[in-house]
């Protein structure tokens, strides 16, 4: 550890931060948010008020000439009962872009989840740590830590060798992306191995990541979020939660999409929106939810547990909403041409499945975040895709009215 006289302690303020939408104070330092206060009032259920609270995305970005880096978090762990703990959560840290190192904070707060259907769980308070970077290149430089997007992470103090100021505007656009547990990162190992992020920096923009296990279920007030957040370049990835919590049918589920499209047209009349469906997820593709887990052979697994011939009485599958989904579009897009449809498929497919298969039939392992994020890079900020602008410099600033 660094002594006292040689560090300087910078405290943690928005301005330090991005990828988020909202910061709350807490005894020990600033929580990160990724919806706002309005919204987070509005939750239903504590998949969703966890999920936001994880900083998938989020991150500390700062210029210094410091060769050590201390940052003291409070983590929040998630176990499951009867399960090996996890393993500590991940901080990323990128040296003028580039990943230099990772670390770890080792205790924290336990949150116990007794059961995996009801989300039930037992919290034990735990004390703070510290992730530290050392040995990092002489001379000033950009600097950006990653926050575990898995761990609920209230930020303490900065602590440097040399003074901390705040890092330029790079120019880029902001991409705002909303998804399900997928774009929120599970089974990634790494904050900067989501595919959001990979896809990110591939694309040479500002990620804003809206992906939130379990909760990607066109909720109205994950709508105004999106509306009222400034962007340049928008995404929803729709489908697969709607499906898992047989959470509406067909006939409930189209109006939904047209009026979470027009909320966030509300705050963005032509900023480039793009409709992405599900990735290629077999045990859904046809088989209604909800969606169950399977602890057969002594590993969770997921399943399908409708049945495929409701269908016809507007149980939602997959399929059916990936046909839904493009209807949609096709229809708006007349009146819309900024707007865009993506097959999930297109970014993880049957041939994707066949090399590198759903380790519990429904997310993909790090080496399938990493295809799907070549892929959406090819297809979406490639040539000729919906995101395509030659660079990821800002030509404009998006018309989101704020994040309240």
């Amino acid at each position: 550890m660094t002594t006292e006289h040689d560090t300087i302690t910078t405290p943690v303020t928005t301005d330090l931060l991005r990828g988020f939408l909202d910061v709350e104070a807490t005894a020990h330092g600033l929580l990160p948010h990724r919806l706002p206060a309005r919204a987070r009032r509005q939750i239903p259920d504590d998949q969703l008020a966890v999920a936001e609270a994880q900083p998938s995305g989020v991150r500390l970005v700062f210029r210094t000439r410091a060769t050590t880096i201390e940052l003291d978090t409070l983590p929040t762990k998630r176990v499951y009962l009867g399960f090996p703990a996890p393993a500590d959560g991940v901080y990323d840290l990128l040296v003028d872009g580039r990943l230099t190192a990772h670390a770890t904070v080792a205790g924290g707060n336990v949150r116990t989840i007794t059961d995996m259907v009801t989300q039930s769980f037992e919290f034990t308070e735990g004390q703070p740590g510290t992730a530290r970077f050392a040995d990092l290149p002489a001379g000033d430089k950009d600097i950006e830590i990653w926050l575990p997007h898995t761990e609920i992470t209230e930020l303490i103090a900065l602590r440097t060798d040399a003074p901390v100021e705040k890092a330029p505007d790079n120019g880029r656009k902001v991409w705002l992306h909303h998804g399900s547990s997928i774009s929120h990162g599970s089974n990634a190992t790494h904050p900067t191995g989501i595919w959001p992020a990979l896809a990110a920096a591939q694309g040479q923009v500002e990620l804003v990541n809206l992906g939130f296990s379990g909760s990607a279920l066109l909720d109205p007030f994950t709508a105004r979020a999106m509306r009222d957040t400034p962007a340049d370049l928008i995404s929803v990835k729709i489908g697969i939660n709607i499906v898992n919590a047989d959470a509406m049918r067909l006939r409930a589920f189209v109006p939904a999409v047209h009026g979470f499209l027009d909320t966030i047209r509300e705050g963005h009349p032509t900023t480039p929106l793009l409709v992405v469906s599900a990735i290629l997820c077999p045990v859904q593709e046809d088989t209604p939810g909800p969606l169950m887990p399977d602890f057969e052979g002594g590993t969770a697994r997921f399943r399908a547990t409708g049945d495929p011939a409701e269908r016809a009485l507007g149980r939602l599958t997959l399929t059916v909403i990936r046909e839904a989904l493009a209807r949609v579009v096709e229809q708006r897009a007349a009146e819309d041409p900024n707007l865009h449809y993506l097959d999930g498929r297109s970014l993880y497919g049957e041939k994707d499945y066949a090399e590198l298969p759903l380790p519990d039939s429904v997310h993909p392992d790090p080496a399938g975040h990493v295809r799907i994020a070549e892929n959406f890079g090819r297809l979406v900020f490639g040539e000729g895709g919906p995101f395509a602008t030659g660079t990821g410099t800002r030509t404009g600033t998006g018309t989101g009215t704020g994040t309240g």
